[in-house]
């Protein structure tokens, strides 16, 4: 039974949030480097602007700005859910090397299958699914010891070395390839929010849709996982099933956010911790406060860095990785 004032406390965070994030949210359609000023945006969603305001609102600003806040939930509830069943409060999708199992697989397919631009965008999400489910499994399997069970400290270790290894093997695929096809590949090492079109939010949205309410739905499971597996055997959970279950969830959301957005770190490793840290570390209390932390996170990442340096700007995912990395050590030297 939760108390009601720690419920009220996630309502009063959870509504401060949303604030924050529609303000955001608005800097990022008003700041450009395609004029349309903050006085317009409102106008234009009337269907009172022009060709061009029309066009920057609706085909270059809104597009980036959802597919940037959906990756920016999917990467903070997988986190959540690593850190969860592993135990491992350093646990992120960016750190232990799904991400980067996710881009060896979008590399191959992008680099070596032909495959007509319509179905581009919603074959992606399955191509990084299936190639950070693969990693994933190598991970656990490398991680795990047979007498002790899952060893937190060893699966951020080999996780690193995974990522490192894959890193290898992606430079590799483009050593020879096509100039284009390589500087797509170099945008997605880079974290840059590549997918900033319609389709690339319709293939995203069905996976969220599905899998934010089933890990909600496991929040007590979730709770259970963190008090040990003995004490999670005691309470009469399986812990196989439970875990593998979850490990396929966290796995999904984190290669279906990088599939559109590209390699980005330290947003899983964020939310979750700041969460905690605002309502308490009940899932049921800190999950949908970490999901909003997560969009809002990789959103202002966004709009700060391509607002930094005009046209191009700075790539979401360096901006994510210059906030998270001395985080990360903290953490690390904290545990």
């Amino acid at each position: 039974m939760i108390q009601q004032h720690l419920i009220r406390k996630q309502r009063i965070t959870l509504l401060v949030l949303t604030i924050i994030l529609l303000v955001t949210a608005v800097l990022s359609l008003g700041l450009g480097y395609s004029t349309l000023g903050f006085g317009r945006i409102v106008p234009v969603l009337m269907g009172q602007g022009d060709f061009k305001e029309e066009f920057v609102l609706y085909s270059i600003r809104m597009p980036r700005l959802l597919i940037t806040f959906l990756a920016g939930m999917a990467l903070a509830l997988s986190g959540a859910v690593l850190q969860s069943i592993t135990r491992n409060d350093l646990a992120d999708p960016g750190i232990i090397g799904i991400n980067s199992g996710a881009g060896v697989a979008i590399a191959i397919f992008f680099l070596f299958i032909p495959v007509e631009p319509g179905s581009f965008a919603f074959l992606m999400p399955f191509v990084a699914f299936l190639g950070a489910f693969i990693t994933a499994i190598l991970i656990y399997l490398f991680s795990r010891d047979p007498r002790t069970g899952l060893q937190p400290v060893r699966l951020v270790l080999v996780g690193i070395g995974f990522s490192m290894a894959l890193s290898g093997v992606m430079i590799v695929l483009i050593s020879s390839a096509e100039r284009e096809k390589v500087d797509f590949i170099a945008q997605w090492l880079a974290g840059s929010i590549w997918g900033t079109d319609w389709p690339f939010i319709l293939a995203l949205l069905p996976w969220l849709i599905v899998l934010i309410p089933f890990v909600l739905y496991k929040a007590n499971r979730l709770n259970i996982l963190g008090l040990g597996e003995s004490a999670a055997i005691g309470l009469g959970l399986n812990i196989g099933k439970e875990r593998a279950v979850l490990l396929l969830a966290a796995v999904a959301l984190a290669a279906a956010a990088v599939s559109v957005t590209g390699s980005i770190a330290f947003i899983g490793l964020m939310a979750p911790h700041l969460a905690k840290a605002l309502v308490g570390p009940r899932h049921q209390l800190f999950l949908p406060v970490a999901i909003l932390l997560g969009g809002w996170l990789l959103l202002a990442a966004d709009t700060i860095g391509r607002n930094l340096l005009e046209p191009s700007g700075i790539p979401a995912g360096v901006m994510a990785a210059l906030i998270g990395a001395p985080y990360f050590v903290y953490l690390l030297m904290k545990k």
